[in-house]
């Protein structure tokens, strides 16, 4: 890729598993397995070309409301990312940092997502952040809830830092794949002033390629964040 700005921090919406599959007459499970495969592929690309920061919504709040089998099936994905993975996740030599309610989740996988934000602690490479079970809206209410608690006004500052995020600079760029054009609950606060990326591409096809133009379309991007 020809030399050209690089957003820091790059946080992805990783639509279209189920539709991609379906597509493929295979199981939405499947399209979620080669869905992760793709996240691997993907991510240790953008840390390749130096992005610093990377965010990815694994699963939302409102995807715990889907069919139980789905559910569970989204459950083994973690078991296995988490547990079986863990070797491909220190390769990439990335700090894991999960956001998100994981109290809901089998005590198996929290024990894992535990162990393994343990284990990468240490990494310098850059910082990969995994939403899961994860709600903007409902991470927006635990941090005005957090400032009540401690009796405190709080200006943007402050209130950042009652966020999940809170530490983490605000992705630059937010790529969202599957043809659909909002946010979806993720990241509402942060996204402020973040530049949007939309593909038309189902989540497993998008490609390393895929991403440097998103970068090259962020790239050319004039950002004034209100200013002239």
């Amino acid at each position: 890729m020809r030399r050209i700005k690089l957003p820091g921090h790059i946080a992805f919406i990783m639509d279209g598993n189920g539709r991609w599959a379906k597509r493929r007459l295979r199981p939405r499970g499947y399209g979620h397995k080669m869905g992760v495969q793709n996240m691997f592929k993907v991510c240790g690309h953008a840390f390749e070309l130096g992005i610093r920061i990377v965010t990815v919504f694994a699963l939302s709040t409102e995807n715990l409301a889907r069919p139980k089998e789905e559910v569970e099936e989204l459950f083994e994905l973690f078991r296995t990312f988490f547990g079986k993975k863990r070797e491909k996740m220190q390769e990439m030599d990335v700090k894991i940092n999960v956001i998100g309610d994981i109290s809901v989740l089998p005590a198996d996988i929290q024990q894992s997502i535990l162990q393994m934000m343990e284990e990468t602690a240490h990494c310098t490479r850059g910082l990969l952040n995994i939403c899961v079970n994860y709600g903007a809206r409902q991470e927006i209410v635990r941090a005005v809830n957090l400032a009540v608690a401690y009796g405190r006004f709080v200006d943007e500052a402050g209130f950042s830092s009652f966020l999940l995020t809170g530490g983490i600079p605000d992705p630059d760029l937010i790529i969202r794949t599957g043809g659909e054009l909002r946010l979806s609950n993720f990241l509402l606060y942060q996204a402020a002033y973040s530049e949007l990326y939309f593909s038309n591409k189902m989540w497993p096809e998008f490609s390393k390629r895929d991403l440097e133009r998103a970068i090259e379309n962020y790239s050319a991007r004039d950002r004034r964040f209100g200013k002239v």
